[in-house]
């Protein structure tokens, strides 16, 4: 346990070096420190975790080798400098876990627990998207990674029935969201704060239960406030409004409507398929009050849920706070 603690807070360290860098090796050194604290985390006593810490080390380090080797060239070859631009954010994409270069995110989610899952999908893109928003990426490149990583994340989820792919392709698809904001880093950190909070709200009731797979959803002993609860998260992160959830992507859609049109109208349509599938997860839980106990039922609103339920709803609020 106590090494657990030290492992996290060393992993925290990496990313917050990173954060207040002003120079590449420092950055660089960062991100090395977090990649070699998180991979401890991830071991488990099975095999399956083993399995996932050595995707997850081989995957980063081929990344940090090509980002390290592109800051070393930069200074050598000053006429190569958009060639260096381009290997620094192909190694960045790859930390990300960004389409094309999605494959090892959901194999490695399938085989870790939900509060590392969380971690991954949320804390460890911190740094590497600082990185990206101090590079000037080309726009068709831009556009390219962003309609790919929305396309793969809404796409690859489909067919899905574990929680934890699901989960993870919609992480791919909410890194397009962020990416698409790189110029602006106030605007992709609100995005990647609110998204942090909801991803976390929905992980910790899947953890609470174990629920690593939709038809385990239909077997538990929901309240219906637990229920109501879940359903609103998933619909929170699709983006559905008058959940917290659409506030970031509205924020997206003012800001790159005049100079993206087309790119952003393929992240809407592919936002739609994305709220098919978080409602194909829920909507037989919904229906389904047959296994539910009667005491579930008058369940009193207790602190955790009851405080999800306001922080889900309060897009109102925020828009009014917005305009004052």
């Amino acid at each position: 346990m106590k090494s657990k603690s030290v492992f996290l807070t060393l992993t925290v360290m990496g990313t917050l070096i990173t954060l207040s860098s002003n120079n590449w090796i420092s950055m660089y050194m960062g991100l090395e420190l977090n990649l070699m604290c998180f991979v401890p985390l991830i071991m488990k006593k099975n095999s399956k975790s083993s399995e996932a810490m050595m995707i997850y080390f081989l995957t980063q380090s081929v990344s940090s080798m090509s980002l390290l080797f592109s800051l070393l060239m930069s200074k050598m070859w000053v006429d190569q400098e958009d060639m260096m631009m381009f290997m620094m954010t192909v190694s960045l994409m790859i930390k990300l876990g960004a389409a094309p270069f999605h494959m090892w995110l959901p194999k490695m989610m399938t085989m870790m627990s939900w509060m590392n899952s969380v971690m991954l999908m949320t804390w460890q893109k911190l740094a590497p998207m600082m990185m990206l928003s101090n590079i000037y990426i080309n726009n068709i490149m831009l556009n390219c990674i962003v309609t790919m990583s929305v396309v793969v994340g809404a796409v690859g989820g489909l067919n899905q029935s574990s929680l934890r792919k699901i989960m993870s392709y919609s992480s791919i698809n909410h890194l397009g969201w962020m990416l698409i904001m790189n110029n602006s880093q106030n605007n992709w950190m609100i995005y990647w704060m609110m998204y942090s909070i909801i991803m976390l709200m929905t992980c910790l009731m899947f953890d609470k239960y174990n629920m690593f797979f939709m038809n385990q959803i239909n077997m538990m002993n929901l309240s219906m406030m637990e229920k109501m609860n879940l359903v609103i998260n998933m619909m929170s992160l699709g983006g559905l409004p008058p959940f917290i959830g659409f506030l970031p992507k509205m924020m997206v859609m003012k800001t790159m409507m005049n100079s993206m049109m087309m790119t952003t109208l393929i992240m809407l349509m592919m936002s739609l398929i994305t709220l098919y599938y978080y409602m194909r997860t829920m909507s037989s839980m919904m229906m389904m009050m047959s296994s539910t106990n009667k005491w579930m039922v008058t369940n009193n609103m207790k602190l955790m849920p009851g405080l999800m339920l306001m922080m889900n709803m309060s897009l109102p609020l925020m828009y009014i706070i917005n305009i004052m």
